[in-house]
């Protein structure tokens, strides 16, 4: 299987809601990669909604992948299960915050588990 005997796309396959500032610069896909979307995605998307029928045996077998993923072997069929899975599935978020909430122990700070009336008697002392 090989890309020659998929179909060119009508038009270059643009994602502005997804990918705002193009494939390319979004980090997600790799230079041949987001080339291949560029000029297949078209055709691509097209099989995938049944809007076009598949010509050949490749895009036969594309069309069978979009049910079985872990079947997928072509470059093409790769680099579309990967577009799918990043703007289908939410994407993961991961801050350095946390809504734990954290408490100090006692023995690292004294002071601060201390009552309001004992810390003024430690500062009277001295």
């Amino acid at each position: 299987m090989s890309e020659d005997s998929f179909r060119f796309g009508q038009k270059c396959f643009i994602d502005n809601i997804n990918f705002p500032r193009g494939f390319r610069k979004s980090g997600d896909f790799t230079l041949a990669e987001s080339e291949l979307l560029s000029l297949y995605g078209d055709t691509l998307l097209g099989l995938e909604s049944g809007l076009l029928s598949p010509e050949t045996i490749e895009e036969e077998h594309f069309v069978r992948t979009l049910t079985q993923p872990h079947k997928a072997k072509t470059k093409i069929e790769l680099v579309w299960i990967k577009y799918m899975k990043l703007t289908r599935e939410p994407r993961r978020f991961h801050s350095l915050n946390s809504t734990h909430s954290y408490k100090v122990p006692s023995e690292i700070m004294p002071a601060a588990s201390m009552k309001f009336e004992e810390a003024g008697q430690l500062d009277a002392n001295i």
